[in-house]
């Protein structure tokens, strides 16, 4: 029988501020990974509350870092962290127990891969918000990121990327911007990257970001600036040639 290959060390980054009651959930979920990561990297960014000793009491390693701003704690998160694959988490994720075993097995499998994305559901909302709001919000996402980037989005809720793939990018990435962090780095990457949707990588993330017209403008407005930033390196027409060129 074949001998399958050796499954890649696994560094799961969670930014945090002030989120201490969600972020203990969170990584009581990742003790119950059937794979255990290397490691776990929380990054406080500035909290007020009790993150950090959350984060310490369940056995993270903690990483400060003092810029506000997820842009900034993800990066700092990534550049510290030892694993051959980034996975990383938000806060409010709740990761299922196979979560890790599945990202593990596809980067040993798929050499080629350099970033993996998952999808989710939301709780914490009316049951009617999670089924409509949520499937609505993650389908306008994925389909207006796919168009604009010529391939899947990554979703920073639930990602996995290759940490030489980060380390090749980290000059592009943008820290001090107000950014979507995920689709910055999803730009970073390049359109010859492969990266893929595993639908069957499926967490619970926190349905406040479906609450409020003022976080829903932002949030458009963020993407706007992410993507006029990416496109300046790339437009969507150069990003979409090379994607078909193989």
């Amino acid at each position: 029988m074949p001998v399958p290959p050796p499954l890649p060390t696994l560094s799961v980054v969670v930014p945090v501020r002030d989120d201490a009651a969600l972020l203990a959930r969170c990584l009581a979920a990742l003790a119950a990974q059937t794979l255990a990561p290397a490691e776990v990297v929380v990054v406080d960014n500035g909290s007020r509350d009790g993150s950090a000793a959350t984060a310490a009491a369940a056995g993270a390693r903690v990483v400060v870092e003092p810029r506000v701003g997820i842009p900034a704690a993800a990066s700092a998160g990534y550049d510290a962290a030892t694993g051959a694959v980034i996975v990383r988490l938000d806060a409010d994720t709740l990761a299922p127990p196979d979560l890790l075993a599945r990202v593990a097995a596809r980067f040993a499998a798929e050499p080629d891969l350099v970033a993996l994305t998952g999808t989710g559901r939301f709780y914490g909302v009316p049951r009617w918000r999670a089924a409509v709001h949520g499937r609505l919000y993650l389908a306008a996402f994925h389909g207006a990121m796919l168009a604009a980037l010529a391939r899947p989005p990554l979703w920073g809720s639930a990602m996995a990327v290759r940490r030489d793939a980060w380390v090749a990018a980290r000059p592009l990435v943008h820290t001090t911007e107000d950014v979507h962090d995920d689709v910055d780095l999803a730009l970073a990457l390049g359109p010859r990257a492969r990266v893929v949707r595993d639908r069957r990588l499926r967490v619970l993330v926190s349905g406040r970001s479906l609450v409020g017209a003022a976080q829903t403008r932002r949030r458009f407005a963020r993407a706007a600036r992410t993507l006029r930033l990416g496109w300046r390196r790339c437009p969507p027409w150069a990003r979409w040639a090379a994607r078909l060129a193989g």
